[in-house]
């Protein structure tokens, strides 16, 4: 697999994960590595994140992570509830039964600002259907995190219906309004979440993966 020994968790996402996929679709892989301990001590700080080996792979630093997860950032949360899991360590599994701790009512602003985003590069003329499907697809997953307290990974009964936009076959103005609603949902819907993330939890996980790589 070309992993490094730093690695603690590694995942396969989009479209494969999704169940998604098509012929010419990429296998995108997102991972944790930890830096050792010590290398925070000097004035050049590891880095957060980093591309490869393989392609279409990228991994964040565990902090980085964890950071990004503490602020409901859709992939992160995304990254956790994967069912495609190549690479776990015990200090990998330990991320992964700790999922709970990084979900609050933050997902609701940050899932529809992710999606939000996606819409403004849109052009209504001539839409990235792609791109529209995955807009859709993660306001789907927004809401059901909301609800149920995990993120729709695996689409089920809505993929082919997302298939049919990123093929170009549902009118824009359809795709809008499914937008629409799902994001009024996702606004107002009654949910389940606490309103803040468990930060304890999460920084004493950190804390001891530290101490195990010092």
């Amino acid at each position: 697999m070309g992993m490094s020994d730093d690695v603690i968790l590694s995942v396969v996402m989009g479209s494969r994960a999704y169940g998604l996929e098509t012929e010419a679709s990429d296998t995108d892989r997102r991972g944790v590595f930890v830096a050792p301990t010590a290398a925070f001590w000097r004035l050049d700080k590891p880095p957060t994140h980093r591309d490869g080996p393989l392609p279409e792979q990228f991994s964040w630093e565990v902090e980085r992570f964890c950071v990004l997860g503490l602020a409901a950032n859709p992939t992160i949360l995304e990254c956790l509830w994967s069912p495609i899991v190549e690479v776990i360590t015990p200090a990998g599994r330990r991320l992964r039964d700790l999922r709970d701790a990084f979900v609050s009512a933050r997902a609701r602003r940050s899932f529809a600002g992710y999606a939000d985003d996606q819409l403004r590069r849109l052009d209504p003329a001539a839409p990235n259907w792609k791109q529209a499907m995955h807009m859709v697809r993660l306001l789907l997953s927004g809401l059901q995190l909301v609800r149920h307290g995990e993120p729709l990974v695996q689409v089920g009964p809505h993929r082919e219906r997302l298939l049919a936009i990123r093929r170009g076959e549902v009118p824009w103005a359809e795709v809008d309004a499914w937008r629409a609603t799902l994001s009024a949902e996702l606004a107002d819907v009654p949910g389940v979440l606490p309103d803040l993330p468990d930060r304890r939890r999460v920084e004493d996980f950190l804390v001891g993966v530290r101490k195990e790589y010092l």
